[in-house]
C-alpha cells in the first residue's frame, strides 16, 4: 500500500471516529452512566424489577459503546505510530499496517451500524418463524438446518433463545417453528434475514443420491412493548387450545395447554405451546399478534411514503435471498448485496455475521 493511500485512510478514519463521537456525544453517555449508576446503589432500586431491567440494560449499552470507541480510537493510534516510523524508514511495517487497517474497516464498519440501529424497534426482541417451502421431508430438514443456525448464532453473541413454537416434520425436519431471540439490538440485526433461504445439495433422503433444491421462508418480526397502541377486542380474535407436541422435549408441557389465536381481520393465526399454562400461552400469543399487527402497521406507512414520492415498491416476502450451495461445490451468497462465504460448516453453525453487516451496510449506505 502506498503512503498516499495509508494518509487517506487515516484521514478517513478520524473523520468517521469524529462523527460517531458527536453522534451518540460522549459526555452525555458518561454522564448518563454516572447517574444510573447512582440509581443503582440506592437501597430501593431492585423493587421496581421492570424499571431496574431498563436501566442496567441502558448502562450495559452505554458503556459498550464507550469501549468500543476506545477501542477503535488505541487501534486508529496504533496505525499512525507504525506509518511514522514506515514512512521514516525505521522499519518496513507493511504488513503491521495492513492488518491495523483491516481491524479498523471492520471494527468501524461494525460500530457504525450498531449506532445507526436507531429505529424504535431495532432494539427489540427479534421473533423469527420458519416454514418449510414444498418438498416434505427435504424441505423440513432444511427448515431444522436453519433453526440450528439461528439457534448457534444466538448463543455465539450471548442472546437469549426461547422456543415458542415447534412442530415436528412428518419423516424428519421441522415442520414449523417459532423462536424468540433476545439481546441488543436483536431485531435490528436480523430483521434482514427476512425472506427465502434456498438450499442445494446431494439429498440424505434420495437413494440415488440426487441433487435437490429445498426452500424456507423465515419471518422476522419486533417483539414490541406491551405498551405499544396496538387494540385487540376479544371480537377480533378466535382463540382454540390443543395439546403440546414437538421436539421442545422436557420445555414443552405435554398437556391441552397449547394456544392458536386467529385474528380473524387480518388471518394472521400465532401459537404459542412453550409456557406451563394456557394463561401464559395466552398472553404471549397476544404478544406476538400485536407484534405482527404492529409491524403490518410500520409496512403500510412506510408502503404509503415511497408511493408518494414515487419510488416503485417490490414485496419482498417470499422472494429468494440468499442460496447455500453445498454441491456440486461450496458457496452461500447473499443475492441482494453479492456477499459470499465458501465455509458452509462456519456458515451453518452460527457464522451468518458476515451476511448481516453486509445487508445493513448496504441498508444504511456504510462504506
Amino acid at each position: 500500500m502506498e503512503n498516499y493511500e495509508i494518509i487517506k485512510k487515516i484521514e478517513d478514519f478520524s473523520e468517521r471516529i469524529i462523527e460517531l463521537k458527536k453522534t451518540i456525544d460522549v459526555d452525555k453517555i458518561v454522564q448518563s452512566i454516572a447517574e444510573d449508576e447512582q440509581l443503582m446503589v440506592d437501597a430501593d432500586f431492585y423493587k421496581d424489577m421492570q424499571t431496574a431491567q431498563k436501566v442496567l440494560k441502558r448502562v450495559k449499552e452505554n458503556k459498550n459503546n464507550i469501549a468500543s470507541l476506545n477501542k477503535i480510537d488505541q487501534l486508529l493510534e496504533e496505525l499512525e505510530v507504525y506509518f511514522s516510523m514506515h514512512k521514516e524508514e525505521e522499519a518496513d511495517l507493511s504488513a503491521e499496517i495492513e492488518e491495523t487497517i483491516a481491524t479498523i474497516t471492520k471494527e468501524l464498519g461494525d460500530f457504525e451500524i450498531k449506532i445507526l440501529l436507531s429505529k424504535e424497534y431495532d432494539d427489540c426482541p427479534a421473533i423469527m418463524e420458519l416454514h418449510p417451502g414444498a418438498g416434505g421431508t427435504e424441505s423440513q430438514d432444511w427448515t431444522a438446518m436453519l433453526f440450528r443456525m439461528y439457534r448457534r448464532y444466538a448463543e455465539a453473541h450471548q442472546y437469549n433463545f426461547e422456543v415458542l413454537d415447534y412442530q415436528d416434520g412428518e419423516e424428519a425436519g421441522i415442520k414449523s417453528v417459532t423462536f424468540m431471540i433476545t439481546g441488543e439490538k436483536a431485531y435490528g440485526y436480523l430483521k434482514g434475514e427476512h425472506g427465502v433461504h434456498r438450499l442445494v445439495r446431494i439429498s440424505p433422503f434420495d437413494s440415488n443420491a440426487r441433487r435437490h433444491t429445498s426452500f424456507c421462508a423465515c419471518a422476522v418480526t419486533p417483539s414490541v412493548e406491551e405498551t405499544v397502541n396496538i387494540h385487540i377486542a376479544p371480537e377480533d380474535i378466535r382463540i382454540d387450545t390443543f395439546r403440546s407436541s414437538g421436539a421442545g422435549g422436557q420445555s414443552v408441557n405435554k398437556t391441552d395447554s397449547a394456544i392458536r389465536i386467529t385474528h380473524l381481520q387480518t388471518g394472521i393465526v400465532v401459537t404459542c405451546q412453550n409456557e406451563r399454562s394456557q394463561i401464559q400461552n395466552k398472553e404471549r400469543a397476544l404478544l406476538i399478534l400485536k407484534s405482527k399487527l404492529y409491524q403490518m402497521e410500520l409496512e403500510s406507512q412506510e408502503k404509503k411514503i415511497k408511493t408518494a414520492s414515487g419510488e416503485i415498491t417490490q414485496n419482498t416476502f417470499g422472494s429468494q435471498i440468499r442460496s447455500y450451495v453445498f454441491h456440486p461445490y461450496s458457496l452461500i451468497k447473499d443475492m441482494r448485496t453479492e456477499y459470499e462465504e465458501y465455509n458452509v460448516t462456519s456458515v451453518m453453525d452460527g457464522a451468518i455475521d458476515g451476511f448481516i453487516n453486509a445487508y445493513l451496510k448496504s441498508s444504511y449506505n456504510v462504506r
